[in-house]
């Protein structure tokens, strides 16, 4: 079983009953996503985890300078 491409994907959600190259893509927006691109998404997520990772690495410091 193959992965869905990011066309795909976005095809599948945006429930738009057709999809061609001007309203499929990372850049196109859709109702599934909340008027969000899939790329919107993946920048929201991606600055999700990298803040924590940044304040699981402040506990863990504060931690071991306490020791």
């Amino acid at each position: 079983m193959r992965g869905l491409t990011l066309s795909e994907i976005d095809c599948v959600t945006g429930g738009a009953g057709s999809c061609t190259p001007e309203n499929s893509g990372a850049d196109v927006p859709n109702s599934f996503l909340g008027g969000l691109t899939a790329k919107q998404v993946g920048d929201a997520l991606i600055a999700t985890y990298e803040g924590v990772v940044a304040a699981t690495s402040h506990v863990i410091e504060r931690v071991f300078n306490a020791f």
